[in-house]
């Protein structure tokens, strides 16, 4: 018990300097350094398009070389990012160092949720997970708001200052996760290396059919992927340009940190109180946070801008809500052996609506 406890701690500790950083605003960081909404929006597509080349191998590679290796590689890959962005003096090396961090997204998404499932399914405490997806996406967005509260002192020290900070992070965030151990349930650990005997090639073919397999029989579970993901996509890119729509509306310089931070703090409620209205049917939660989401984009146009933090904190509240519900189903739908490909086929759904409505959304904010 007492094993499976530290695990989890630092796993969430894993999270918290993952996400602790003053790089957080980076919309506002490009804006300030003279970049339209428009050429963010192409970075972001840029990230989102990374993100649908290594998001599926990233989970397939979790699954049969071990999540705790690919963690690792994911701090490494975020270092590389960083130093790239420190480097960055035109928007292709703004695009550059955003692909490095898409990659380091795409090791440590299914691969954090996988392990600990995984080791929770160990110490048969599954029943256990809702609550810790519920705490990490509280730290998530309680970090997130930390981070984007620095918006103010990141543009004030300048841009290389911000991310040299981030790399200084990134080397503490390896030794937690160097701390971890690799759970893998009985059977598990013999099918992943049966599967490598044969070569590598062969077995990340194996496991990723194995995986579309599973998603040919299991509709449902693709349907909440999607149904997640677009409702996530919307509530990202709200916030992403409200970082520089606020000030456009003539929010003070001194309260823009404050405001994203209220917004981030509206998914740390969604995340908490989902977990009071467990008899809720799915199909009611997913119509009641798409509406507010939605919501969140209208009352984005009224142009007052404390209107719009309350638009972009209904938003994240929505998001993060639908976003726990819809992880711990999947999470119990989910083989364990296919456990991190699958986390990022969802991820790759949410990739593929990005891509499709990063561009389109920066055009269309830069209009209003």
């Amino acid at each position: 018990m007492l094993k499976i406890k530290k695990q989890i701690q630092r796993l969430y500790l894993s999270t918290v300097v993952g996400n602790l950083s003053l790089t957080g605003a980076w919309v506002a960081i490009l804006a300030a350094r003279g970049y339209s909404l428009a050429e963010i929006g192409l970075a972001e597509t840029v990230f989102h398009i990374t993100s649908l080349m290594f998001e599926i191998p990233s989970g397939v590679l979790a699954d049969l070389f071990g999540r705790k290796k690919m963690l690792l590689l994911s701090s490494f890959l975020r270092m590389i990012g960083n130093v790239a962005m420190i480097l960055s003096g035109n928007l292709f090396m703004v695009c550059i160092s955003l692909a490095f961090h898409a990659t380091s997204y795409n090791f440590a998404s299914g691969s954090g949720d996988a392990l600990a499932y995984d080791s929770l399914k160990l110490a048969q405490r599954e029943t256990y997970y809702e609550k810790y997806a519920s705490g990490q996406l509280v730290i998530y967005r309680l970090c997130s708001g930390v981070s984007t509260m620095c918006a103010g002192f990141a543009l004030l020290i300048g841009h290389r200052a911000a991310y040299g900070t981030d790399i200084l992070v990134s080397t503490v965030q390896i030794g937690i996760l160097l701390s971890l151990y690799e759970a893998r349930v009985s059977g598990e650990k013999e099918s992943a290396a049966a599967k490598v005997t044969d070569s590598v090639k062969g077995a990340l073919v194996h496991c990723f059919l194995s995986s579309l397999s599973f998603m040919k029989r299991e509709t449902k579970a693709v349907c909440l992927m999607f149904a997640n993901s677009l409702v996530g996509a919307v509530d990202i890119l709200l916030l992403f340009f409200l970082q520089a729509k606020l000030p456009e509306a003539g929010m003070p310089g001194w309260a823009l940190g404050f405001a994203l931070f209220f917004m981030e703090m509206g998914g740390i409620f969604g995340a908490k109180i989902i977990l009071k209205w467990k008899r809720l049917r799915y199909r009611s939660v997913f119509a009641v946070t798409a509406v507010l989401v939605l919501l969140g984009v209208i009352v984005e146009h009224s142009g007052m801008y404390l209107l719009m933090t309350a638009g972009g904190f209904i938003a994240a509240f929505s998001d993060d809500a639908l976003q726990v519900r819809t992880n711990t189903i999947l999470q119990d739908m989910f083989p364990s052996e296919q456990r991190a490909t699958l986390i990022s086929m969802e991820s790759f759904t949410f990739s593929v609506i990005m891509v499709v409505l990063s561009p389109l959304a920066g055009l269309f904010f830069s209009r209003w």
